[in-house]
């Protein structure tokens, strides 16, 4: 199952939806990498990019929201780091099953259903909120 980063998912914030779109491309590449029967070693490195992104993008998430005083910071750090405990998990899960269907059904489940339903409701909140302040 692919994602499509649309324009109902924007939360008008360019550095945020930028780096929704690569989450979105290196899912999408993750998935089609386990589809297609792809090695260990090429699935390993999108889901260690995967990782270090997700840092990466909630860290610029965060400093948006300490930058502004948002009021649901620890709310929103606290779902930021329960995906990332979550995605260890699915690291694990790859780790010691490799590559294949059982890893597309928990990546669909893990990381695209989070990231559509976070993206759509948490971080449109905090794009609502950041432009009243920006």
């Amino acid at each position: 199952m692919a994602i499509q980063w649309d324009q109902s998912l924007s939360v008008g914030i360019d550095e945020i939806d930028n780096q929704h779109k690569e989450l979105f491309s290196r899912v999408n590449a993750l998935l089609d990498a386990c589809n297609q029967g792809k090695g260990k070693q090429v699935v390993g490195e999108i889901i260690d990019f995967l990782g270090d992104y997700v840092v990466t993008h909630f860290g610029a998430e965060e400093r948006y929201m300490q930058q502004y005083g948002y009021p649901d910071y620890d709310a929103h750090k606290a779902m930021h780091d329960g995906f990332i405990d979550s995605f260890s998990e699915l690291k694990k899960k790859f780790e010691s099953e490799g590559p294949g269907i059982q890893l597309v059904l928990l990546t669909n489940r893990t990381v695209v259903d989070w990231l559509i339903n976070h993206i759509g409701n948490t971080d449109k909140a905090l794009g609502g909120f950041l432009k009243t302040k920006m």
